[in-house]
């Protein structure tokens, strides 16, 4: 099985978003590259295409709500 990500505040499993994001209900995220951080309401999670050499793959990025 593979290696499951543990929660540094609560020690629970942490639930897979995508492939590298990771999240618990305590409201902490891994993203890999990033660590560990604590989420927070104007986050939002997506999936960007980027082009590298001859394939797309699809990477998770955070993105932020702006109030207009």
């Amino acid at each position: 099985m593979a290696n499951q990500r543990r929660c540094p505040e609560c020690g629970k499993k942490m639930k897979q978003q995508f492939i590298g994001l990771y999240h618990c209900k305590c409201g902490v995220s891994y993203l890999k590259g990033t660590g560990y951080f604590q989420r927070t309401p104007d986050m939002v999670f997506a999936l960007e295409r980027r082009k590298t050499g001859n394939k797309v793959k699809q990477v998770p990025i955070i993105r932020y709500r702006t109030e207009d």
